[in-house]
């Protein structure tokens, strides 16, 4: 006869693994942990002369449609790959779909392989604004469209050279002039 000996696992143990793998696996896929690559954010880009917009949420939700207004107002997320502009590779001019701010040019925009808009640097060094976003058990920052507010996604120190970011946005926020 043959000795076997079963290892057996308390469900409860085997759950707790399960939970710190998946949690670590979803941080390293959203790019919180920030690692020490160096981002240069350029500081020679022009300035776009505009003035902010503010309205109530009244008007923003007659002006946006559903989905829009999830995003822009209420700061949701489309799922990845369902957006318009994810994989658009024509060229042109990215704006704010809520008040027509021009935000990214598409020769900065690049396949992240992450479902979403990305770009590695905005048109002008004043259209987008940035906060910190602690939702969700996280830090992250966020990207706003520096006119209306408007939630536009999240910046990661993952993107390619020359400034080392990823502005991963959502279609819904955007519209796309073709030039």
């Amino acid at each position: 006869m043959h000795n076997v000996r079963i290892l057996s696992t308390k469900p409860s143990q085997t759950i707790r693994c399960f939970l710190l793998l998946s949690f670590m696996g979803f941080f390293a896929c959203t790019g919180v942990s920030q690692d020490s690559k160096s981002t240069d954010k350029r500081t020679d880009l022009p300035v776009y002369e505009f003035e902010k917009v503010s309205k109530p949420d009244s008007e923003w939700k007659e002006e946006l449609d559903k989905n829009q207004y999830y995003i822009l107002r209420e700061k949701g997320t489309e799922r990845a790959f369902t957006g318009e502009y994810w994989d658009n590779k024509k060229e042109g001019v990215y704006i704010c779909a809520a008040c027509d701010l021009p935000l990214f040019e598409s020769d900065t925009k690049f396949r992240s392989g992450t479902g979403w808009p990305s770009f590695y640097e905005p048109m002008y060094a004043n259209t987008v604004a940035e906060e910190v976003d602690r939702t969700h058990g996280m830090v992250r920052t966020e990207v706003l469209c520096a006119r209306c507010d408007g939630h536009l996604g999240h910046v990661f120190a993952d993107g390619p050279k020359p400034t080392g970011l990823r502005y991963c946005l959502n279609s819904a926020a955007l519209k796309f002039e073709e030039e």
